[in-house]
């Protein structure tokens, strides 16, 4: 389901103060990658991730090979940085960034 223009709003402001938890560098996205981005998504639901390649391009579909891994939604991108959404049908809310920022 798409995120509204008031969830993304929402989660922006939300997602301003967070750090990446997740770092894509030159290697792509390998095995390691995704098995940290199913744990993240998992736990804090949005997440940052910063995406060191140079070529917007490669960054691009990077960003959306990872949505696509990792079954979520895409709330923005600035530069070399993304934050994405999945929604936990049973969140811990002591880790996702969602109930501990509400």
């Amino acid at each position: 389901m798409p995120l509204t223009n008031e969830q993304k709003k929402q989660y922006k402001s939300i997602g301003h103060d967070l750090k990446p938890v997740l770092i894509v560098a030159g290697n792509g996205l390998t095995e390691g990658v995704l098995a940290e981005l199913e744990r993240a998504l998992a736990d804090h639901e949005l997440i940052k991730i910063k995406i060191s390649m140079e070529d917007r391009e490669d960054r691009a579909a990077a960003t959306a090979e990872l949505c696509k891994a990792g079954r979520a939604e895409l709330v923005q991108t600035i530069g070399k940085m993304a934050l994405i959404y999945r929604r936990n049908p049973q969140p811990n809310k002591q880790l996702s960034n969602i109930h501990r920022y509400k």
